[in-house]
């Protein structure tokens, strides 16, 4: 059985993205995998790497927790919305904060790249946004996608990171958006 961790980078609890990691959670529960999940929202901590990678500011408990599952998981799914072609604050503060130096990477002195400390894990980024596919990938390069999926998750190991796309979700339907709830469920109930 695969132990997945599903993180919510959306701050707010009434977004569709909460309800999007509801609907993973659900098609998920179905396969017998031990869930887990961090609503990235509800945690008390300092989003500021205060002090750079000079000096390692002191983790609050919800970040020492955090970390714990992260180190714990198989599978790890990132649920948040793509704003000015990257993501929530909070989000980047969090990563900031618990991808460090001897916890998801370990930095080889004389060599370019670290130790990936992550490796044999799997990810999935499912990410709204309003901007369509097409001129995301043509015209921005995929940001958001680029940073977290290559510069953050397969540079400390993780491999292969699944992406789904949903846009536009401005001014979208409910038909559009119950389809997605659906379609994300779904990806749910087929991990292995």
């Amino acid at each position: 059985m695969k132990n997945v961790l599903i993180i919510n980078g959306h701050p707010d609890p009434d977004s569709y993205n909460h309800a999007l990691a509801s609907a993973y959670r659900a098609g998920l529960s179905r396969t017998g995998a031990t869930i887990t999940q961090i609503n990235i929202g509800e945690l008390h901590f300092n989003p500021s790497l205060r002090y750079g990678y000079r000096q390692r500011t002191e983790l609050e408990p919800d970040l020492v927790e955090a970390i714990e599952q992260i180190k714990q998981a198989d599978h790890m799914v990132w649920v948040f919305p793509m704003w000015w072609y990257g993501y929530p604050a909070i989000m980047k503060g969090f990563i900031d904060r618990t991808f460090l130096p001897g916890i998801t990477y370990q930095p080889v002195p004389g060599k370019p790249f670290p130790r990936k400390l992550l490796k044999g894990k799997t990810g999935h980024i499912i990410v709204t946004a309003d901007a369509p596919r097409w001129y995301d990938y043509l015209f921005m390069r995929s940001p958001a996608i680029n940073q977290f999926k290559k510069g953050t998750l397969e540079f400390c190991g993780i491999s292969p990171v699944r992406v789904t796309y949903i846009a536009p979700i401005k001014e979208s339907s409910v038909p559009f958006r119950e389809k997605w709830l659906e379609k994300v469920q779904a990806l749910g109930e087929k991990i292995k």
